[in-house]
């Protein structure tokens, strides 16, 4: 960084500069942290769930395989009847997915004309209840509601329309930056012609690019190892040459600075020669920067979104670790405790009398769920 002095503060180059080279760094640091907070949990996480999620569905089988049984034996009236079809329903929808073969024979004996019509007027009033929840958050009437009969498209045709508001607010609000912007370049382009200049902006990006060749040059130069004698230095001189191309065809400028101090001899020759450094090509540099900044949020941005989906939390690289890893281990929690609960309740419903409350019981719940 550009150090400052009582006689030579900065200057407003250089601050941008430092501030710029800061934001890397911190960046840098994060996508670190994060991806090495990621490896040593990842792994572990990931099993768990699996073995807890594949204990549910086996449980869950088990359920469905039981009241199926007992629908053929058990002396229950129509509506114990209607609550049992109505669980197994339920059971065979996140079981189908399995393509087990008893399961899917039961999918489709359970798909009857009487079982489809109560389901899909089920469907129907848990599609109304939502299509009001979900027009009271768009503040707007959901767009044709009576082509959506479930829930599930209910949701998905709210999700589009709200996307859609999205979208357009977004659009309005680039257009009008777009436009603010080409008047602002048309000004400057027109300013600049008049008095026969190149513009400010590709003069920065041509300065930028003379600069970060001239870095390389400088190192190609220093670093290039047929012209060292010594075995051991050119073997270190390869290995600094290979990351020296490698930046410098991903325009890499932090690199290429920090290799370059490296081959400075003593921090106070560093110090003097940033300070020396003119505010124009501070400019231009910071503009390659810039651009690194830019790439370092996509990629953050990237990680964090991958190991939300993987990991099924809201992972950020400015959380604290510990209180990540730790709902890491509630959701663990939470599916162990899922898959118990199965089995208690698998356990429980061998009573005949036990399973009669029990459909009451699952049926209420679920109303009050879909409601």
């Amino acid at each position: 960084m550009v150090q400052s002095s009582e006689q030579a503060p900065l200057t407003a180059a250089q601050q941008r500069f430092n501030d710029l080279l800061a934001q890397i760094e911190r960046l840098s640091g994060q996508l670190q942290r994060l991806q090495a907070w990621s490896d040593r949990h990842r792994y572990a996480h990931i099993q768990a769930l699996r073995e807890s999620v594949q204990l549910a569905q086996a449980h869950r089988k088990s359920l469905l395989l039981f009241v199926h049984e007992r629908l053929q034996t058990a002396d229950f009236t129509d509506r114990q009847q209607r609550m049992a079809r109505g669980l197994v329903r339920g059971l065979i929808d996140q079981l189908v997915a399995s393509a087990d073969p008893q399961v899917q024979a039961l999918a489709d004996l359970y798909v009857s004309e009487e079982d489809t019509e109560e389901a899909a007027q089920e469907q129907a009033e848990a599609a109304q209840r939502l299509r009001e929840r979900i027009e009271e958050a768009l503040g707007q009437p959901l767009e044709k509601p009576s082509q959506y009969q479930t829930p599930e498209e209910m949701m998905a045709a709210g999700m589009r329309q709200w996307q859609r508001q999205q979208q357009a607010d977004e659009e309005r609000k680039a257009a009008k930056r777009a436009a603010r912007k080409a008047q602002k370049q048309a000004q400057k382009k027109s300013a600049a012609a008049e008095k026969g200049e190149v513009p400010a902006a590709l003069m920065r990006e041509l300065d930028a690019k003379s600069a970060i060749r001239t870095l390389f040059r400088q190192l190609a130069s220093a670093l290039h190892p047929d012209r060292e004698p010594d075995e051991q230095e050119r073997v270190r001189k390869t290995g600094l040459m290979s990351e020296v191309n490698a930046a410098y065809e991903k325009n890499d400028l932090t690199t290429l600075l920090r290799l370059q101090m490296q081959l400075t001899q003593g921090a106070s020759q560093n110090k003097a020669g940033a300070a020396r450094m003119a505010d124009d090509k501070l400019i231009a540099l910071s503009v390659l920067l810039k651009e690194q900044v830019s790439a370092l949020q996509d990629d953050l941005e990237a990680l964090q979104s991958r190991l939300s989906q993987e990991l099924c939390v809201s992972v950020r690289a400015d959380a604290d670790e510990g209180l990540l890893t730790q709902s890491l281990q509630r959701i663990q929690a939470d599916q162990r405790y899922c898959a118990e609960s199965l089995a208690t309740d698998l356990r429980r419903i061998q009573n005949d009398a036990e399973l009669k409350r029990w459909l009451k019981e699952q049926w209420q719940l679920a109303k009050a769920t879909s409601a």
